[in-house]
C-alpha cells in the first residue's frame, strides 16, 4: 500500500505543496484568477485549468520515468539541448517572487496574530526551511506528503463550516456559465504558471516504475493538486461578490463565521504550507545543484551545503520582499505564464514526445 502512495499520490502531494503556499493558500490567487469572473465561470476555469495541468503532469513523468531524469536541468537538457537554461532563468524569477511572496505573508500573520515584529515570522520560516532542506530530500518529500494530508483535513473541516445545507440552494443560483474569453485565459495561464512547479518536483517521483504508472500518476496529480482550490472557490460563494475585495479571502472567511479553533488550525496548516512551499522549491534546486556538482567532482554536495542554499535563496527573498519587488512582479504572473508555454510546454508535447515514440519501450526479460 505504502508503495502505491509513493507512485499514485505522492506526487501530486508535493506538487501541491509547493504551489500552495505563494498565493493559492490564502485564497488571493484563486480570486485573482477564478472567482472574479463569476462563480460558475470560475469553477468551469478550474476543471479547465486541472485538465491542463493533468495533462502537461502525465507527459513529464512519462519522460522523466522513460529517460531517469529526476531534476529539472537534466530534464531540460533533454527538452531543449544547450537552451535548458531558459527555463532556468524563468524558474529562478518565479522562485525568487514565490519565496519571498510567502515570507511576507508569513511576517503578516505572525504580526496580526500576536502582535510580534514582521521579521519574526521570516526567521522561523527560515529556520525550518532550512532544517528540512539540511536533512535531505527523503525528509522534505515526507514531511510535504504528511502535511498535505493535515491541509486536506482541515480545508475540509473549513469547507463544511461555511457551506451548510441552507446555503445550498443560494449557492447554486450563483452558479451561471456564461463562454467567455476572460476565464479561458484564466484557467490556462493559471495552469500555465503552476505546472512550472512539476519539473522542480520530478525528485518525488522516482518511485515510479512504469510509462503506465507515470501517465496515472500524472493524472492523478493534477486533481489532488486542484480539489483544495475547488474547495476553497465553492467557499466563497455565500460571500460573493464581496470577497473579491478581501486581501486574504479565505481568512476573511473564517472571521465570518467564528471559530477560533479552526481558525486556528487553518493558520497553522497556512503557516506550515509557507515552509513547505519553500522547502520543496529549494529542494528542487538543490537537486539540480547536486547533479551538476557530481557531474564534476563525482559526488553530490553534502547536507551543510544544503542548508546553506536554502538560507541563502531565503535570504535573498526577504531583501527583496522588503523593498517592493513582491507587487512589483507579482503583477506579471500571466507574462511569465506565458513564457512557460514557450518554453516548457511546446517543447515537451513536441520534442518530449518525439523521444518518447523515438525510444521503443523496454521489453521485460523473461527469468
Amino acid at each position: 500500500m505504502l508503495r502505491l502512495l509513493k507512485i499514485y499520490l505522492l506526487p501530486g502531494a508535493v506538487l501541491q505543496s509547493v504551489n500552495i503556499g505563494g498565493g493559492y493558500g490564502t485564497g488571493r490567487e484563486l480570486v485573482e484568477f477564478f472567482t472574479r469572473f463569476g462563480m460558475g465561470n470560475g469553477f468551469a476555469g478550474m476543471w479547465l485549468a486541472t485538465v491542463a495541468m493533468s495533462i502537461v503532469f502525465a507527459a513529464t513523468l512519462a519522460v522523466a520515468q522513460r529517460f531517469s531524469v529526476y531534476d529539472y536541468r537534466s530534464f531540460f537538457k533533454l527538452l531543449l539541448g544547450r537552451g535548458w537554461f531558459l527555463f532556468e532563468i524563468l524558474g529562478v524569477i518565479l522562485f525568487v517572487v514565490v519565496l519571498a511572496v510567502i515570507g511576507a505573508a508569513a511576517g503578516r500573520i505572525i504580526q496580526e496574530e500576536f502582535g510580534l515584529p514582521s521579521f519574526i515570522g521570516g526567521v522561523i520560516m527560515l529556520v525550518c526551511v532550512v532544517a528540512l532542506n539540511f536533512f535531505g530530500r527523503d525528509w522534505v518529500t515526507r514531511v510535504l506528503a504528511s502535511w498535505s494530508v493535515l491541509l486536506y483535513a482541515v480545508f475540509i473541516a473549513y469547507f463544511i463550516a461555511v457551506v451548510n445545507l441552507d446555503q445550498i440552494a443560494e449557492i447554486g443560483g450563483k452558479f451561471q456559465l456564461s463562454w467567455s474569453a476572460d476565464w479561458i485565459q484564466g484557467g490556462f495561464q493559471y495552469a500555465f504558471y503552476n505546472v512550472a512547479g512539476i519539473p522542480i518536483i520530478l525528485y518525488a517521483a522516482r518511485a515510479i516504475e512504469s510509462h503506465g504508472q507515470a501517465i496515472s500518476a500524472g493524472l492523478i496529480g493534477g486533481l489532488v493538486a486542484m480539489f483544495p482550490a475547488m474547495l476553497f472557490h465553492l467557499s466563497f460563494a455565500g460571500a460573493y461578490p464581496g470577497i473579491l475585495d478581501q486581501e486574504l479571502p479565505v481568512y476573511a472567511m473564517f472571521a465570518d463565521i467564528a471559530m477560533p479553533v479552526l481558525q486556528g488550525l487553518y493558520l497553522l496548516v497556512l503557516f506550515g504550507t509557507f515552509i513547505e512551499t519553500g522547502a520543496g522549491n529549494i529542494q528542487g534546486f538543490i537537486e539540480r545543484l547536486d547533479v551538476w556538482w557530481r557531474e564534476r567532482h563525482g559526488a553530490a554536495l553534502g547536507r551543510r551545503h544544503h542548508a546553506a542554499v536554502a538560507a541563502t535563496a531565503l535570504l535573498l527573498s526577504g531583501a527583496l520582499s522588503s523593498v517592493g519587488i513582491v507587487d512589483l512582479i507579482a503583477s506579471g504572473y500571466g507574462t511569465l505564464a506565458w513564457g512557460y508555454l514557450f518554453v516548457y510546454l511546446l517543447p515537451l508535447f513536441s520534442i518530449g514526445l518525439w523521444r518518447l515514440r523515438k525510444r521503443p519501450m523496454p521489453v521485460p526479460v523473461a527469468t
